[in-house]
């Protein structure tokens, strides 16, 4: 994990705010999240408006610890507390049936709200020095690059946030699982941070991952995770070929170079080389993306990788960063 800067009297500080409606850049081990009082509709409500999100779109609400799940949901099942113990504090978030303290605008207007517990020091600390819940989606306007560090956060929402904790560089990189558990059989509603092997493995029964999710959720907008660039997905074999295509075409062409190109010679505006170890991949992704957006690209060429392990939540967000983009 990279290097923790929040001091105790900056945890305080950001709870002092979040107790009086205040928004806080929070850090954790997935990626940094915009928080607010779950309990206030206003603060909460005040989310939408800074990352321009539609208020039908659920938000995640972070917890201090497993104990404290009967005090935010109902109709808890056996599988939920079974991976509940396994993965929190982990980036697996729980979809369970709404209690009584989660406002209707933390949930979109469902009876459904997304719980998890982070798995960061400086996300735990303020947890508990709050004293409540937070509801913290992405710090990135709706629809862009995830934040990855306190600097991603500060430029990319600036006044729109009150106050940002710094917690250094996120750990795991992308955002964490999300499984259904108020039907029959848990579901993955959203590929991340833990694996659909390791869910199983727990479990003992094979998970489904449908296109299509009965449950709104986070981070299901066709187009998603997406730098100002056009993302193109081409066949590995053809990455070469399409970058150079594309540049020759008068395209600023950013390209992943998978890791078995290593020694390919691209002509190309800029080449991000792709880590072989998948976790290494997962942590890097939005510092890519926005890496090459920085350097001037126009468009970037990726390959998916193998949907295995993290690279299943990578190929998840590199497929909605090449989504069909909203017309203006």
């Amino acid at each position: 994990m990279g290097t923790v800067t929040a001091s105790a009297s900056e945890i305080e500080k950001a709870a002092e705010v979040l107790r009086a409606g205040g928004l806080v850049g929070v850090p954790t081990e997935t990626v940094y999240g915009l928080g607010a009082d779950a309990e206030n509709p206003v603060a909460v409500s005040r989310i939408f408006q800074v990352k321009g999100r539609p208020s039908s779109h659920p938000l995640i609400v972070h917890i201090g610890s497993a104990e404290q799940l009967d005090e935010w949901v109902r109709d808890v099942p056996a599988s939920a507390r079974l991976l509940a113990r396994h993965f929190w504090p982990g980036p697996l978030t729980l979809v369970l049936h709404r209690g009584p303290r989660v406002p209707l605008e933390a949930t979109g207007g469902l009876e459904t709200v997304a719980v998890r517990v982070p798995d960061h020091p400086v996300a735990l600390a303020l947890l508990s020095a709050f004293g409540g819940g937070v509801t913290a989606p992405s710090a990135n306007r709706f629809g862009q690059v995830s934040p990855t560090t306190a600097s991603d956060v500060r430029a990319e929402l600036g006044d729109g946030v009150d106050f940002v904790l710094d917690g250094g560089s996120c750990e795991v990189g992308v955002e964490s699982t999300i499984v259904d558990v108020t039907g029959e059989m848990p579901t993955i509603l959203r590929p991340g941070g833990v694996t659909r092997e390791d869910l199983e493995a727990v479990l003992g029964y094979p998970l489904t991952v449908p296109a299509v999710s009965r449950v709104r959720v986070p981070g299901q907008h066709p187009s998603h995770y997406a730098p100002s660039a056009r993302v193109v997905l081409v066949e590995p074999e053809k990455i070469v070929d399409e970058a150079e295509a594309a540049q020759e075409l008068g395209h600023r062409v950013g390209v992943f170079l998978p890791a078995s190109f290593a020694d390919a010679e691209v002509k190309a505006h800029a080449v991000v080389p792709v880590p072989r170890s998948s976790a290494a991949y997962a942590r890097g992704l939005y510092g890519f993306l926005r890496e090459l957006d920085q350097k001037g690209c126009d468009l970037i060429v990726v390959s998916l990788p193998p949907e295995e392990g993290l690279g299943l939540a990578i190929a998840n967000r590199l497929r909605r960063a090449a989504g069909p983009r909203p017309t203006v």
